[in-house]
């Protein structure tokens, strides 16, 4: 269990958050220009000779690293979702909050989830638009999220407590939990919302007002023995 490191301004902690994705210099250098020129040019309008000049290397060493510009978007989604999942990894979360103030140890796991997505402008619109193109419900099929194995553990934990969660189509939850954060953060980013706490915390509402009425432990049947 790891302790949330914040910058001074209250956002997560860019540079320990990298720290964990152990790729070449050079291949993160283009990577990082990749989401950059996406926000630039567009996800279909952006080329490899942007992505060389703002990486400030010849188009020939991109080939080097990358097949093409599609298997380089593939490989920016995973860096960013990769890093994502590590906020789960160093988060304190204690499951007895779950029984005393539910709403709260939602908001635990969110919060961290939704600062990590406004501070990072380039990764934010770069993950929303690639989400949001035509290559990745084919992609989404076969990637690899095993990385989110411990979140995955936490959302367990919470099934475990509040059975109701159950009922809800997992697939639409999930869903509009990302959806909806991501949409706000770019907003954010973008300067649409202010990057304040009464945005974060309007956000958070919005979000979990239908969520709470599923959020009640199970009840022993009558007569049922302890």
């Amino acid at each position: 269990m790891y302790n949330l490191d914040y910058g001074h301004t209250g956002n997560w902690n860019v540079d320990l958050v990298r720290e964990v994705i152990f790729l070449d210099d050079t291949k993160t250098r283009i990577i990082l220009a990749a989401m950059k020129a996406v926000r630039q040019y567009g996800l279909e309008g952006v080329r490899i000779q942007n992505i060389s000049e703002l990486a400030d290397i010849s188009p020939g060493a991109i080939y080097r690293y990358f097949e093409g510009k599609e298997q380089l978007m593939v490989e920016c989604f995973t860096y960013v979702d990769k890093q994502a999942a590590v906020i789960f990894e160093r988060l304190q979360f204690n499951p007895l909050t779950m029984l005393t103030d539910p709403m709260g140890a939602v908001k635990s796991l969110w919060q961290p989830y939704f600062r990590f997505w406004v501070s990072r402008s380039d990764e934010t619109i770069f993950y929303y638009r690639f989400r949001d193109s035509a290559f990745f419900p084919k992609y989404d099929k076969s990637r690899d999220v095993s990385y989110f194995e411990t979140f995955i553990g936490m959302v367990q934990a919470f099934q475990k407590v509040f059975p109701s969660l159950k009922q809800i189509n997992q697939d639409i939850l999930w869903l509009h939990v990302l959806t909806t954060t991501l949409l706000y953060a770019k907003y954010v980013v973008e300067g649409v919302l202010p990057d304040n706490q009464d945005t974060e915390d309007t956000v958070f509402r919005l979000l979990t007002t239908g969520l709470s009425g599923y959020l009640r432990p199970e009840k022993p049947e009558k007569g049922r023995k302890k």
